[in-house]
């Protein structure tokens, strides 16, 4: 068995897409700034996955100098990255993310989301999500982290 962690980070931006654990957010007027969708809870995942696997990182693997990332879904990177850690070699056991941060109000979209990342992947996927009590970049409303645990064998 493997064990590998991941944590994403985008900043709020006003006007763009709220897409995070690869559900869309259409009530936030402000979502995650990126190359792609900046979908923290879908990159941590694939930090996690790529980690335990020994096959780099999000950036490693998709890196804003490839053009037909650019936009992504956070859907398409985790479809992708079970493939290429399958590829490798391995099956995934599970993958846990926390998201971290003052919104969007996620707690009524957790089982859909856990849905949605399970799908894309293959595994059973958990996902959480807190605040920081007003401390840091999230707690400040700037940005949204996330950060993922993956289970390989």
């Amino acid at each position: 068995m493997r064990v590998g962690i991941g944590t994403d980070v985008h900043r709020l931006e006003d006007g763009v897409p709220m897409w995070v654990a690869g559900l869309h957010f259409p009530d936030e007027t402000a979502g995650l700034a990126g190359h792609s969708d900046g979908d923290v809870a879908a990159h941590a995942a694939c930090d996690a996955l790529f980690g335990a696997a020994g096959l780099g990182d999000m950036g490693s693997n998709y890196g804003t100098s490839e053009p037909e990332w650019a936009g992504a879904s956070g859907v398409a990177f985790l479809t992708e990255t079970a493939r290429r850690v399958r590829a490798a070699g391995f099956e995934i056991g599970n993958v846990s993310v926390q998201i971290i941060g003052n919104r969007p109000r996620f707690a009524a979209h957790r089982e859909h989301a856990q849905r949605v990342m399970a799908e894309a992947l293959g595994a059973t996927v958990t996902v959480t999500a807190t605040t920081t009590d007003g401390l840091g970049l999230t707690g400040r409303g700037e940005g949204v982290a996330a950060v993922a645990v993956a289970l390989l064998h």
